[in-house]
């Protein structure tokens, strides 16, 4: 068995997120029976850094997967990429020591969030940018996401469908730009880990302190009371990109 690392990009617009799900299109069931016809019927089950949930895209989602055989990494990258429809593609393969895992392996996560600010929703970016229509003061968001620097408590950033006990997780980077030419506001997060929705939550969180209806710094409030209650949003899936995946 050749254990095998790719680097794979996909537009979640059509995609019941990425976990297999019965009956339903997702990105791992889609390579998946890629790799099954590659092998003859074989079944390989691949291992993804993490799931996104229906509508979320990746720049740079990483997963591994054990081949029965030998092929270079940049034939198997061409073969899968063969296979693949529009919204997936394969940007990178390597092969790799037996003991690599694409979860497990994980040291820190890159994600971007799009906010189109536009009046009205744009049509041509329904399917890949929240939508926020309301005044917002940039410089209350700047100072809102320094908060978020550091280790802390998240509990009151994870939704409710999360199964994980330790809510701690540590963030590396929170910033955002004004895409003037755009419209949007692009929020990118780096941390060692991100709980279910957490992202979506805080952007959801940090607009509504941008737009006055929080205090610039309740963020260190709602670490401390550990409530989801008290940060209600959810930012749309849509607007959400897992950007990269960093390892040893």
């Amino acid at each position: 068995m050749t254990r095998y690392k790719l680097t794979i990009a996909y537009d979640g617009a059509k995609f019941h997120g990425f976990q297999s799900q019965p009956n339903l299109r997702t990105v791992q069931g889609v390579i998946e029976k890629a790799l099954s016809k590659m092998t003859k019927g074989k079944e390989i089950i691949l291992v993804g850094s993490g799931r996104t949930d229906a509508g979320v895209h990746a720049y740079g989602q990483v997963i591994h997967f054990d081949y029965p055989g030998y092929i270079p990494a940049e034939n198997m990258l061409k073969a899968i990429n063969s296979l693949m429809p529009l919204d997936i593609v394969v940007k990178d393969s390597q092969i790799v020591d037996e003991d690599f895992h694409a979860r497990y392996g994980v040291k820190r996560k890159t994600y971007l969030y799009r906010v189109d600010c536009g009046h009205y929703t744009d049509p041509f970016k329904r399917f890949y940018a929240g939508h926020y229509s309301y005044s917002y003061d940039l410089e209350k968001i700047q100072t809102a996401l320094k908060d978020l620097i550091g280790e802390h408590d998240f509990s009151s950033f994870a939704a409710s469908g999360g199964v994980i006990e330790n809510k701690v997780r540590t963030i590396y980077e929170a910033q955002v730009k004004y895409l003037p030419d755009e419209n949007e506001l692009v929020f990118e997060f780096t941390g060692n880990g991100f709980l279910y929705n957490m992202v979506r939550i805080l952007v959801a969180t940090v607009l509504e302190i941008g737009s006055g209806r929080r205090p610039v710094h309740d963020f260190i409030r709602l670490f401390e009371v550990k409530d989801r209650q008290e940060a209600r949003g959810t930012a749309p899936a849509n607007g959400l990109y897992l950007k990269k995946v960093f390892y040893d």
